[in-house]
């Protein structure tokens, strides 16, 4: 029998054809679908967006047939994300997160039988841990092209409706369609900064400014950096007693919890006290004060252990706003892999408070297994970092072999110890311990 012949291919080719294969389908069909599912919230964007550039190279490494994004929203119970019983919290954020994904998985199948394909990516873990990028599919960007909300002064996607309490998903349409969606004209966001008083780290700027590395190190503790520390800490043990000296017993039993009950979040209290959205705002309307008590308050009068890497911004916010909570110092958990990425990482982790008052043009040349110059500028609470060439004149030059700055990085080899074979060198010694304090290890 030929190919022609089969039944599998004769039945197909009798139901549909190619034109009908290339013709946009209609969005208001597929939203009505991605509704049916679960979805709060939906939107589309063509492919070639240009605000999604950056990304489209991932996207297409996940679903090579992209054609279009279909953005959702499911938003979450308000009251438990409010509660300052962590574990409440958490099962809100986790049982949300897997409605996400559900309902993802239920409009792709549900495209499927109308002949148009897809693929939904990930909410939010499990992610890629061998790849350049973890998140292949960045949801924010995506979801504000799609006129599902803004971007919050928390760095969160704020729905017009449903405000702070929603969560995102994309599904990779492999068909373009008749109408996109386009941003909303305003943000949502009040800029009230009740985000700014209720971080316990002061990730959170009242400029509008963000410390990514002070919330990733607290609210992330239980995730993957915290995981790959506490697995280095069993390896280098001697003994129980030992181990025991090294782990104090609460975290031991975290690990267990998140690796059995998925990670909790140590804080997320940026979106429990956020009030934007229409269906949020009122009872902050009607009364603030009684908003900032009965919300905002218990998650600042909270005693509880805030995780900051030493000498840092987080470590200055909380021994100075929330002395009633317990500073549990740890390390950063990152693991640097280039020059590429330690450079990028220069923004994340830049702590503007230790870079009060700087004035610093350095030069940054590094040497060896690869080869790069690179430019830092800090002015006050401003960075700038140009790869690949030095610009300016320098007041600072750090010269540095590539293997050895990553190790440092890394925790591998100490600074001191670097410095002293020859592996690193710079012009001014108080310059540089400057310079280092604005990008903890």
């Amino acid at each position: 029998m030929s190919l022609d012949d089969h039944p599998t291919v004769r039945a197909v080719r009798a139901r549909s054809s190619r034109a009908a294969h290339d013709a946009p389908i209609s969005a208001e069909f597929i939203k009505q679908i991605a509704r049916d599912c679960g979805a709060d919230d939906v939107g589309i964007i063509e492919f070639d967006r240009a605000a999604i550039a950056p990304q489209r190279d991932y996207i297409r490494k996940v679903y090579g047939k992209t054609r279009a994004l279909l953005a959702i929203a499911c938003h979450m119970n308000r009251e438990p994300v409010r509660s300052p019983t962590r574990s409440v919290a958490n099962e809100e954020f986790h049982g949300t997160y897997d409605h996400v994904n559900e309902t993802a998985r239920a409009i792709v199948r549900a495209l499927d039988t109308h002949g148009i394909p897809s693929c939904n990516s990930v909410a939010a873990f499990p992610m890629e841990m061998d790849l350049p990028r973890i998140m292949m599919v960045q949801h924010k960007p995506i979801a504000v092209e799609a006129g599902l909300g803004r971007m919050g002064i928390h760095r969160s996607i704020i729905h017009p409706k449903f405000g702070s309490f929603v969560l995102l998903g994309t599904i990779l349409l492999g068909r373009e369609v008749d109408a996109y969606d386009h941003p909303i004209e305003y943000n949502p966001c009040l800029e009230c900064k009740l985000c700014v008083a209720a971080c316990p780290v002061g990730a959170i700027k009242p400029d509008g400014g963000f410390d990514f590395l002070s919330c990733h190190t607290h609210n992330y503790h239980d995730f993957l950096g915290n995981f790959a520390q506490w697995v280095e800490k069993v390896a280098d043990s001697r003994d129980a007693r030992d181990y025991r000296a090294r782990v104090p017993r609460t975290e031991t039993l975290n690990v267990w919890q998140s690796l059995s009950f998925k990670p909790g979040y140590k804080a997320a209290y940026c979106i429990s006290a956020c009030p934007a959205g229409e269906d949020v705002i009122g009872p902050f309307l009607h009364d603030r004060d009684a908003h900032f008590s009965d919300v905002v308050q218990p998650l600042i009068d909270k005693d509880e252990f805030v995780y900051v890497i030493p000498d840092t911004d987080a470590e200055d916010t909380v021994t100075r706003r929330f002395p009633h909570k317990k500073v549990q110092h740890v390390a950063s958990g990152r693991h640097t892999g280039s020059i590429q990425a330690y450079l990028f990482s220069l923004s994340l982790g830049f702590q503007r408070g230790r870079a009060r008052g700087l004035d610093l043009v350095t030069h940054l040349s590094f040497s060896g297994a690869s080869t790069l110059d690179a430019t830092v500028v800090i002015k006050g609470k401003e960075l700038q970092v140009v790869p690949g060439r030095h610009v300016g004149e320098a007041v600072l030059r750090i010269a540095a072999d590539t293997q050895a700055w990553l190790s440092v990085l890394n925790r591998d080899l100490a600074l001191a110890d670097a410095i002293d074979a020859g592996l690193v060198s710079h012009s001014d010694d108080k310059l540089f311990a400057a310079f280092m304090r604005c990008f903890p290890l």
